[in-house]
């Protein structure tokens, strides 16, 4: 069910109200225009949300990547979180994690074609990805979690909502998980329900679009995630190690191609230490490991290791979605 997920710590609400008034005045200090947005001579996608913690920023920034990369030379810019680097880096296929942090050292083995940068400026990392010395030449640039960004005046903003924590159920922090008010949705040009259940109504979409109140303008989308239809050679009861921020959605998914399974969960981004590694061998006792693609690129050392392949597929409005995007890139160019 929708907004299951959400935990309110109502006691903190006090502090809610504080961080909200900080957070309104500067958003209202962008839309007065006395914080400056920056635009750009070329497509700039942003892929973000309201709440922290997992949306699936990852698997859906992936999808434009496969979705723009046959015509077009892509460059992703991430903040780079938890990464032990300073300022701009462009990666190459031999950029170590640490420099560049896990998402972005995964989309770069995925897919070694796109220029996949970092900066917490990301007005400078545009600057840097657009110079001519950066070749091929950058011709659209999608932005990883930047959606307060707004330093950057994006062409097109792609706003992620889970689920199972739709903003409109939640609070700010740091009583509940949002990071502004839910009012921030207004500047979004697509909303993207994620980690749908794969047999949600048609009737419940709607009373989801109808709580969300959104303007005539904006589109929306409804995304679950693509598993293989089997895993082949996992043994019995393997162990799901997970590093994410909402694996309740996975547990559930996998359920249906893995009938028994352990469960051991992480934090978020979390760095796996030796301890950590010794932990997850001893409990596997020799079984398969399952872990995600971004775990993956954290855990080392361990045998029997299998990820699970994820992507993005949408309940309904892929060809609608796709050529909205192909329509704003084509354009601005």
């Amino acid at each position: 069910m929708e907004g299951d997920h959400i935990n309110i710590n109502y006691w903190l609400m006090p502090l809610s109200w504080l961080y909200g008034l900080g957070v309104s005045i500067r958003n209202l200090m962008f839309d007065e225009g006395v914080l400056k947005s920056k635009s750009f001579p070329l497509p700039v996608i942003c892929v973000g949300n309201i709440t922290v913690g997992g949306t699936g920023k990852t698997p859906h920034t992936e999808y434009l990547i496969r979705l723009l990369s046959k015509d077009h030379q892509v460059a992703v810019l991430s903040r780079g979180y938890k990464r032990k680097s300073e300022g701009y880096v462009l990666a190459t296929e031999k950029t170590p994690m640490a420099e560049i942090g896990d998402e972005p050292y995964q989309m770069k083995q995925k897919f070694p074609k796109i220029h996949m940068a970092v900066d917490k400026d990301r007005c400078h990392g545009i600057e840097q990805l657009m110079q001519n010395t950066v070749k091929p030449q950058t011709e659209v640039v999608i932005l990883d979690d930047a959606y307060q960004h707004r330093y950057v005046k994006a062409g097109l903003n792609i706003l992620l909502m889970d689920y199972h924590r739709l903003i409109h159920l939640d609070k700010l922090l740091p009583a509940g998980r949002l990071r502004e008010p839910s009012s921030g949705s207004k500047r979004a040009d697509i909303v993207i329900i994620t980690k749908c259940p794969r047999d949600i109504k048609l009737m419940d979409r709607k009373g989801i679009e109808r709580s969300l109140n959104l303007e005539n303008w904006q589109k929306i989308f409804f995304t679950t995630y693509k598993y293989p239809d089997q895993m082949e050679n996992i043994g019995e009861n393997p162990l799901l190690v997970t590093g994410i921020a909402s694996p309740q959605q996975m547990v559930y998914d996998l359920k249906k191609i893995v009938p028994t399974f352990e469960v051991m969960s992480f934090p978020d981004h979390h760095n796996f230490t030796e301890q950590d590694i010794d932990a997850i061998r001893t409990r596997a006792a020799g079984r398969t490991i399952l872990t995600t693609e971004k775990d993956a690129t954290r855990l080392h050392g361990l045998d029997n290791m299998k990820v699970i392949p994820i992507e993005v597929e949408f309940i309904e409005g892929k060809e609608d979605f796709d050529q909205t995007i192909k329509n704003y890139v084509n354009k601005t160019e």
